[in-house]
């Protein structure tokens, strides 16, 4: 199915989800909420893309060197 027929069916059935009163309404903490994990996501794939993707990743307050959790002794 090519993408503009998809977009239509997907608009029909959000306006008729509107209509009937079942569409989805973002509030404003959901929205924020997206709006930050959309922005990490594309701040680490642009990371990524800078570093080639061969960078050790940590996790909080982990060591990328060593994977390790620096708190741990």
């Amino acid at each position: 199915m090519d993408r503009s027929k998809q977009r239509e069916i997907a608009s029909k059935g959000g306006k008729a989800a509107h209509q009937k009163g079942t569409a989805h309404e973002w509030t404003s903490e959901e929205a924020r909420e997206a709006g930050r994990k959309g922005g990490m996501a594309s701040h680490r794939r642009k990371q990524e893309q800078q570093t080639g993707g061969n960078e050790p990743q940590a996790g909080p307050m982990g060591n990328p060197s060593t994977g390790q959790n620096d708190t741990m002794p």
